[in-house]
């Protein structure tokens, strides 16, 4: 029987997009969190006051400080996950150094606890036990679930973070900079970025464009009415 169309079949790959670099939840998260945040910051001080100057400062000022502050947390905490990581990972290589023979056993157990045959996963870990680092990289991934080479990087993070919040905070800031004074303006352009960000964010989820865009719609929407009304309300009180 003709193997060709297995071959054939056998030769077809697929690629997978990057998970792991660092990039993609700071990106996100920074474009998610300025637009709703400076939204809802634009929509509680126009909520107190008609003095269009004030409100667009303090979309400046939500911008910068937002910006600056995700990309510091962003830093410090990708950093600091990536410094534990290391350090586990050091307590790896000097057990594969101790311990060389306890170490290639229990590589052993993990294959077979995925049902890999005992006498084939004891040679599949000789194997690549005779290369420290592969081993070092094999041991990590199966242990602490992290590639020794392939750790996040704080800076991509930060970066990443500062660039998209910035972007995200801006948009309901833009009509005011431009010369709007009504807060209306500013609602329109938000909730279509809520909903197109939202959209953009399904094809890289397994979620619907629509389901995406109405969730963000929906959150950050809400967020900005709730701002409003506490800003229209401290704003007559104070009155």
């Amino acid at each position: 029987m003709s193997t060709g169309g297995s071959r054939e079949r056998a030769e077809i790959h697929h690629e997978h997009r990057d998970v792991s670099g660092g990039w993609l939840r700071p990106s996100v998260f920074g474009a998610m969190d300025g637009l709703v945040s400076n939204f809802a910051l634009i929509a509680g001080v126009a909520g107190g006051t008609d003095d269009t100057k004030v409100i667009a400062l303090a979309g400046v000022a939500g911008l910068a400080a937002g910006a600056f502050s995700m990309a510091g947390g962003e830093y410090v905490s990708v950093a600091s996950q990536r410094e534990l990581a290391l350090a586990e990972i050091d307590v790896e290589r000097r057990e594969l150094q101790r311990h060389p023979e306890a170490e290639e056993e229990e590589l052993a157990g993990v294959y077979v606890a995925q049902g890999v045959e005992p006498a084939l996963a004891a040679e599949v870990a000789r194997q690549i036990s005779r290369n420290p680092n592969k081993a070092l990289e094999v041991h990590a991934q199966a242990e602490l679930g992290v590639t020794p080479a392939d750790l996040p990087s704080p800076k991509t993070a930060a970066v990443s973070s500062f660039l998209a919040f910035g972007v995200g905070a801006l948009l309901p800031l833009l009509p005011y900079l431009l010369g709007v004074t009504d807060l209306v303006a500013s609602a329109i352009v938000s909730c279509l970025a809520l909903f197109g960000a939202g959209a953009l964010v399904s094809r890289v989820t397994a979620r619907s464009w629509w389901y995406s865009g109405l969730r963000q719609l929906v959150v950050g929407a809400a967020a900005a009415a709730l701002t409003f009304g506490l800003g229209n309300l401290l704003g007559e009180t104070a009155l």
